[in-house]
């Protein structure tokens, strides 16, 4: 079994969050925003409810989220960006305080499976070739962040990375990568 990588066509990523937007499936709309922009392992971002990321009392979404991750214990601030405000939007007339972000239709969250099916189902119909995963979003949030000229340490400590071998395979670094570094050089001299 080959190792789940991230997506490295900005184009595919968008086509990912955009397939169930455009069937009206909102929620999962939001599961895929969510796991790409926030680099969250799966298990964290099914953990989310609404009050993590919305005051009902006063009608407005929170700048930040914090979360302690299951797996470390280390608690971390994610700032939610426009994508992912956007995403919310959509959802946020249908949901109260205390529900799930990611809402089964029995109520809870939905399960990892069912995570991975949704997105899986999405990758298979828009005709991806390379394995997509949960894991795939945690990991293109770190390749297009690095990409974008984001620094490894930095990205690292959002992934709370305990060392950069890790790191350095989820960026997913090919030769594709490594020639690029070599020709921007001879322009960057």
């Amino acid at each position: 079994m080959s190792a789940t990588q991230p997506i490295r066509n900005k184009h595919q990523v968008r086509e990912l969050a955009e397939y169930y937007l455009k069937r009206g499936e909102l929620r999962n709309h939001l599961l895929i925003v969510m796991g790409v922009h926030t680099a969250l392992r799966i298990s964290d971002l099914l953990r989310l409810t609404w009050d993590d990321v919305y005051d009902f009392e006063h009608n407005y979404f929170h700048e930040s989220i914090a979360i302690t991750e299951q797996k470390t214990g280390k608690t971390k601030l994610i700032k939610l960006n426009k994508t992912i405000l956007s995403a919310m939007q959509l959802c946020r007339s249908a949901v109260k305080s205390g529900e799930h972000l990611i809402k089964s239709r029995k109520g809870g969250a939905i399960s990892r499976i069912q995570a991975y099916r949704i997105i899986r189902a999405a990758a298979e119909a828009l005709g991806f070739r390379s394995r997509v995963s949960c894991h795939s979003l945690r990991k293109t949030f770190g390749y297009h962040a690095w990409k974008s000229g984001i620094s490894p340490a930095v990205i690292m400590e959002i992934y709370n990375h305990s060392n950069f071998a890790v790191t350095r395979r989820y960026l997913g670094v090919n030769q594709d990568d490594k020639d690029e570094a070599y020709l921007r050089l001879a322009e960057a001299l």
